[in-house]
């Protein structure tokens, strides 16, 4: 039963891509993105399995909790497990159920099928991210380009090739700042309605994303059925901020405490120095405020690891996703100055999501390895602006102004000729 799972999953791949893209961009598309999920099963295998690597992290507990949630449902029945049900969940229901119902179906641990459904989410996230590049201004060289690089961006593949939920939390992330992006460029209710979906599910995986992701939503939603004026862009910030502050007293124990609890709780001085053991840790002199020294913070939350940083040999590797992560930086600078003069609105939103998001995980740095993990949504809708900027102007805008420019010169000939008879 693994095995049948693991080709549906290849095969919900082939229909995902000619669904969402068109017949020639799916044909050149496909071959990539199966050997990308190819390439997840190998690493799962003779990488991650077999012990090459000596990475550890939380998939193993996430495997755990799947066959607890099993054996719930072989007594119980089937339903959807929160942390109500089981403490140990915490804010990861989403990838243990999914990874549950796999056990379930498969009679017991299946970790391939597991990764094969998370191969298949990594997967998804590239046509999102190709598409939303189109959308955004990037042409079809400079969209296929960013989906191949964030196909086989090591630490992405490395964290979507087991059973981690790195691959959820991407998807997710990325699926809503693309949405809101959508909306902002023009409102179309059928992208509306994969909000609340969405957003549920980003709930039950990284629970305070679902807060980074709404500001870029609502803005959006905002100003996507009329013009956008500085005007307008106010009256958005100070709604946002008085959201912000009184709602929560109001409603009282709604999901943005419950956000702000779990913020707290990252910005912890005792979850900060817990984080902050082993080799990949990071103390700041801050005296346990974490709005302290917030500069520092910043440049590791952004460019850690750095070339110099010693560490394990996970933390070594990582310094190749480093040098492709400053060359996106590099290149992303350029294409927010391309989209500022061409589509405002779609650099708002980006920057919507990408500041503030920066900015809170900076307040709870403790440790490069982790922050690498957390700013992977980040990378991915910075490369997006990046993809801006390696798209060259199409033939037939060229064609376009090279007739504008002609039609001017010969308007600006015409005064000429007649004051000359």
């Amino acid at each position: 039963m693994e095995y049948v799972i693991v080709a549906a999953a290849a095969v919900t791949l082939v229909l995902l891509v000619k669904a969402n893209l068109d017949v020639v961009t799916a044909r050149r598309v496909l071959p990539a993105l199966l050997a990308a999920f190819a390439v997840r099963l190998i690493v799962h295998t003779l990488v991650l399995r077999a012990g090459l690597i000596d990475y550890g992290g939380d998939n193993l507990d996430y495997e755990a909790l799947s066959m607890q949630i099993a054996n719930h449902w072989r007594i119980d029945g089937v339903s959807f497990i929160t942390s109500d049900d089981m403490a140990l969940l915490r804010s990861v229901a989403v990838p243990c159920n999914v990874f549950a119902m796999i056990v379930y179906l498969c009679g017991g641990p299946a970790p391939l099928a597991c990764t094969a459904v998370v191969a298949l989410l990594a997967c998804a996230l590239c046509v999102v991210v190709y598409r939303f590049a189109r959308l955004v201004g990037a042409d079809e060289r400079a969209a296929f380009r960013l989906l191949l690089l964030t196909a086989f961006m090591p630490a992405f593949l490395l964290h979507t090739s087991d059973t981690y939920k790195d691959g959820f939390n991407a998807f997710l992330v990325v699926s809503c700042v693309g949405i809101a992006t959508s909306l902002a460029t023009g409102f179309k209710m059928s992208r509306l309605l994969w909000v609340a979906p969405l957003l549920w599910c980003l709930w039950y995986v990284r629970p305070y994303m679902v807060f980074m992701c709404a500001i870029p939503l609502l803005f959006g939603l905002t100003i996507s059925r009329s013009n956008m004026s500085i005007r307008k862009l106010s009256a958005f910030s100070a709604l946002l901020a008085v959201a912000v502050l009184f709602v929560g007293d109001v409603l009282g124990d709604t999901p943005l405490e419950q956000m702000q609890h779990q913020l707290d709780g990252g910005q912890s001085e005792v979850v900060r120095r817990a984080n902050a053991y082993g080799g990949s840790g990071v103390t700041f002199h801050d005296g346990g405020d974490p709005w302290s020294a917030l500069g520092t913070k910043l440049v590791y939350t952004v460019l850690s690891p750095f070339p110099w940083t010693p560490g394990s040999l996970a933390l070594q590797l990582g310094k190749i996703d480093v040098a492709i992560w400053y060359f996106l930086l590099f290149h992303a600078a350029r294409g927010a100055s391309r989209l500022w003069r061409h589509s405002r609105r779609a650099l708002l939103v980006l920057l919507l999501f990408i500041v503030p998001g920066t900015i809170a995980y900076a307040t709870t740095m403790a440790n490069m390895g982790l922050i690498f993990r957390q700013r992977i949504p980040i990378v991915l809708a910075t490369s997006v602006l990046s993809a801006v900027a390696w798209s060259r102007i199409p033939r037939e805008r060229s064609q376009v102004l090279a007739s504008e420019a002609e039609d001017a010169a010969a308007s600006a000939r015409i005064p000429l000729s007649r004051s000359s008879m």
